[in-house]
């Protein structure tokens, strides 16, 4: 981009409807198993009832469901105009949607069920969803970029409404009478003014009908919602509490065999032999070798762990780079930017010119170092064969591409496997790549029986990717009464995730950067918007600093979007910003910012004992808004655990390496929030009902790095420019 495209908060909108991130390295990245090895009918599933199937007009990309077409699609084409979404409305009185979404902790199998009772006028209670099964579901890229309240929500409100307007004129023509003095309400078709009405369930008795809705079918406006826009309690929470929940590592089968993976000692290791000995008959062991690729299976876990130390193999291994060397070897390898969807590279005015001629000008580098996602439940997936025809049960954010994957990896065709995801243990960005998938099932086809492969703590820290560390590079000059003149940004391979600035400056240069990296990296909660804001936001306290200002003042003095400059004012009179003064050893700081239509500030307290080095986290005061708010309860949660998530990238989390090894692969070794952490985090939401609901399972966390960083800045008058800031306590920082 070369020139202005108009306000910033206009250029900060398009930007979130932006194509892949190019920070979801694993999108682009070749398959790690190489071996030598149509569609469906939905109506024999579905039996009688009124399904609804959704056109919509082609639209931007950023909406990641839908239909796909030949040779699939990727962020930067356009879609297909027919997205197909399901609804069945049973004879029983449940209704069943179906959506190519997945629930992983983040409860939007509560919203979306809200979104269809809301729009059909259904008891909540009755309404199931099917979810991330590629044999039942519309055809959907992922659940990831907070895309699922922006995109699914609507279509499946759509589908709702499409639906209700379908059982009134179906009551119409069974009564007789005028559809216009018919009503939905709360499952039933009632004449108004009279007792005369019939629930849906006998309105399709017996029949299989199928409704196509227009693009701009009319919704309930937000003002009006009566379910939507309530805090519900969690679907199925209850079994999730009591441990009734099934988690894919949870799965068994009659005669389910257990897998290992044998795994080079390094990153890269290529096998060059193994001699495998006579296995204990009894532990029915079966050894598969292919390529690089070695396991076993067995009747137990113990019997093939067993089974797995016995092996004895020869690697091929080559020399690496180690932690210490990450930021010199990121900046010191840049590659061509080509092909890097979304990548940015924005540039106005004259940069050189202002910032020679600003007042104050400052230059300063940030780092962000690898970490991991940490998921409560590691990989896991168990695999089974019916002649070609495999069907897998697997943890995942992307079970579509997963399929993929099993369907290449196996020299099978896509519509011979199925992928189902049971709600899992979390993900954080971090599973959308099958490979524990494509394990399971390769042992399967060898040992003619169901497997299940659960990946170790070990296994998922060193294999599974890791979110991308950075070095961003920032100056700025300013006028002596604070006024921004001139911003300068590069970020080295972390990612072009809120990149761009959302504070006013006439000049500006910013450039996301590729790079050659070390370890295999992706997606992680909210990409590199996390570097960026830290970046940033670290970045305006220094300015602020320089022009002796309220770092506060400062900001809103460069800030005209209205959104932001809201959730900033509203974090800042929650936690008493103008009114307290922090006590001796404490600090406060402030950040925050806009991603992914999300608008954040975050507020904190940080005490600092100057003696220990040690860092505690007071209070946290975090203001949000996203829109119109679906769950109120439910957004909070997701807020709190954003920012519980984020104290351990902001203060300790770090995966260290050396030569193509992980060093701290294990929770004892890899330090992670715990109880003691939290401090009380008092959450504010922005309603707005004007404007339509954003995602926000990944923008509360963007604030948090900062905040802390700038409050320890006050307490100590120490700078900290490098992510984790105080692994090892503030004194060794």
């Amino acid at each position: 981009m070369s020139a202005d495209r108009g306000p910033v908060d206009a250029r900060l909108a398009a930007a979130s409807e932006s194509a892949t991130e190019p920070e979801r390295y694993e999108f682009r990245a070749p398959a790690v198993h190489h071996f030598e090895l149509q569609r469906r009918d939905f109506f024999k599933f579905l039996g009688a009832g009124v399904l609804v199937v959704c056109a919509l007009k082609q639209v931007a990309v950023g909406q990641e469901s839908g239909a796909r077409p030949p040779g699939g699609f990727g962020f930067g084409e356009p879609l297909p105009k027919e997205i197909s979404a399901w609804l069945h409305i049973g004879e029983n009185g449940v209704v069943t949607v179906y959506t190519g979404k997945v629930e992983i902790g983040q409860n939007i199998r509560t919203s979306l069920a809200q979104a269809v009772a809301e729009e059909l006028r259904y008891p909540l209670g009755k309404i199931e969803l099917t979810m991330g099964d590629t044999q039942l579901t519309p055809y959907d890229m992922g659940t990831f970029g907070s895309r699922t309240t922006p995109t699914m929500n609507l279509q499946l409100r759509k589908v709702a409404a499409a639906a209700r307007e379908q059982l009134i004129a179906l009551a119409a023509a069974k009564w007789n009478v005028d559809a216009q003095k018919l009503k939905a309400v709360n499952g039933r078709v009632e004449i108004a003014g009279t007792r005369k009405s019939i629930a849906y369930g006998e309105l399709v008795a017996g029949q299989q009908l199928t409704a196509v809705i227009p693009a701009d079918d009319p919704l309930i406006p937000p003002a009006q919602w009566t379910v939507e826009g309530r805090s519900i309690s969690k679907v199925d929470g209850r079994d999730f509490v009591t441990g009734k929940h099934r988690y894919p590592s949870d799965q068994t089968l009659p005669g389910m065999l257990h897998g290992k993976i044998l795994r080079a000692p390094s990153f890269g290791g290529t096998l060059v032999s193994i001699n495998a000995p006579s296995f204990d008959l009894a532990d029915n062991v079966t050894f598969v070798r292919d390529g690089s690729f070695a396991g076993v299976a067995a009747a137990s876990e113990d019997a093939a762990i067993r089974a797995l130390n016995s092996l004895q193999a020869k690697w091929n291994e080559q020399p690496q780079i180690s932690n210490s060397d990450l930021f010199a070897y990121l900046k010191s390898n840049p590659v061509d930017a080509t092909g890097f969807d979304g990548a940015q590279k924005y540039e106005t005015g004259s940069v050189d010119k202002d910032l020679a001629a600003a007042d104050h000008q400052l230059h300063q580098t940030y780092t962000v170092s690898y970490i991991q996602h940490a998921p409560l439940e590691p990989r896991a997936a168990l695999a089974q064969w019916s002649g070609n025809t495999l069907t897998v049960w697997t943890g995942t954010q992307r079970p579509f591409a997963v399929r993929t994957e099993l369907a290449q990896a196996m020299h099978v065709p896509e519509e011979q496997v199925r992928v189902l995801m049971p709600d899992m243990g979390a993900a954080y960005g971090g599973k959308h790549t099958g490979e524990c998938a494509v394990e399971a099932a390769r042992l399967a086809r060898a040992a003619n029986a169901p497997v299940k492969l659960v990946w170790t703590r070990e296994e998922e820290f060193t294999w599974a990717y890791f979110r991308p560390a950075g070095v961003i590079d920032v100056a700025g000059g300013i006028r002596s009464d604070g006024t921004l003149v001139a911003w300068e940004f590069t970020n080295y391979n972390s990612g072009a995730a809120a990149v761009r600035t959302f504070y006013e400056a006439p000049s500006q240069r910013i450039v996301f950067q590729p790079t050659r990296y070390p370890l295999r990296q992706g997606s992680y909660r909210a990409l590199a918007a996390t570097a960026n804001h830290f970046a940033r936001e670290s970045f305006m306290d220094e300015l602020a600093d320089a022009a002796n200002m309220d770092p506060l003042a400062f900001r809103l003095k460069n800030l005209k979007n209205d959104r932001l400059r809201a959730v900033f004012e509203a974090a800042a009179e929650k936690f008493g910003w103008n009114r307290a003064k922090p006590a001796p050893g404490h600090g406060f700081g402030i950040g925050g910012g806009f991603e992914k239509g999300g608008n954040v500030a975050t507020c904190v307290e940080a005490a600092v004992d100057r003696e220990s080095g040690f860092v505690k986290i007071a209070r946290i005061v975090v203001a949000f808004e996203c829109g119109a708010i679906v769950n109120p309860a439910n957004l909070k949660n997701q807020i709190v655990g954003a920012n519980v998530m984020g104290l351990g990238g902001a203060l300790f989390e770090k995966i260290d390496f050396a030569n193509g090894r992980i060093l701290n692969p294990k929770f004892s070794e890899y330090r992670v929030p715990r109880f003691s952490d939290v401090p009380p985090i008092d959450v504010v939401l922005l309603d707005r009902k004007d404007i339509p609901p954003a995602g926000a399972g990944e923008t509360p966390i963007v604030g948090l790095a900062p905040a802390i960083g700038n409050a320890i800045f006050q307490a100590t008058g120490k700078r900290l420019r490098s992510l984790p800031m105080v692994p090892n306590g503030l004194n060794r920082a």
